[in-house]
């Protein structure tokens, strides 16, 4: 054995054992050893400033008792921080890649979130399946097929259809982050029954017109744009009372 192998080996173990098993976020605990955890999601999550912009609409604009409709659940937080704090009476998050789908359902289980069930599947114009680009960064895995961002595999995802799935569901607030997919999946959904909608837009993709496209979409089902709920690419409409 090399000269203080034994103090080093002593040290890790001491390291190991004072590693939170847990970080708390809103009320929301998430397990260490998830691979989709890294230092930086971890730090984000402990300082209540992951999704910050996002997670500040939510839950301004959630009410108890509404039903909510999630389009890229991500890790599983946002559905969970809903659950956790506003009361709604259901909560469904549909995420794409599969790879997220044992961490969402990991972080619903520990915290006894039962009223939030989670879709494995994309919403597009017809029911069948469409390539899912995985990506190293897993907030960057998308629709988008661009090979300069990290492309790690293709899976075939089910798509359910969207307008049917919307009109099934009936929620009261729809929050959507799909990586640049806005501007082709809302456009397939009735907006008609919702009271209010949180989007992370991505003009990097879908480029200053597709923004403008949003905002009318939502102006023309009668929604409008909420100003104080929004913060730089998350934008919040409400319907008038």
């Amino acid at each position: 054995m090399f000269p203080g192998s034994s103090d080093l080996k002593k040290r890790e173990a001491l390291a190991r054992q004072k590693k939170p098993t847990h970080v708390t976020s809103y009320g929301v605990r998430f397990a260490t050893d998830m691979p989709v955890l890294k230092p930086r999601v971890r730090r984000a999550l402990a300082d209540e400033v992951y999704e910050l912009n996002e997670t500040r609409a939510a839950l301004a604009v959630v009410k108890p008792g509404e039903r909510v409709v999630e389009l890229g659940a991500g890790l599983g937080y946002m559905s969970s921080v809903i659950a956790r704090n506003c009361r709604p009476s259901a909560v469904h998050a549909f995420e794409a890649n599969p790879d997220l789908i044992p961490c969402i359902r990991r972080v619903h289980a520990e915290n006894d979130l039962s009223d939030v069930r989670v879709h494995h599947a994309l919403l597009g114009e017809v029911a069948g399946e469409a390539p899912f680009y995985i990506r190293r960064n897993f907030v960057a895995s998308s629709l988008s097929p661009e090979p300069s961002q990290g492309v790690v595999r293709v899976e075939r995802v089910p798509v359910l259809p969207a307008r049917e799935t919307i009109r099934d569901l009936a929620p009261d607030v729809l929050i959507c982050d799909i990586e640049g997919a806005e501007l082709r999946v809302l456009p397939l959904l009735d907006l008609s029954g919702l009271r209010a909608a949180i989007v992370e837009l991505h003009p990097q993709i879908i480029g200053h017109r597709g923004v403008g496209a949003i905002f009318d979409l939502f102006h023309g089902a009668g929604l409008i744009y909420h100003a104080k709920r929004s913060c730089a690419k998350v934008v919040s409409f409400v319907r008038p009372a």
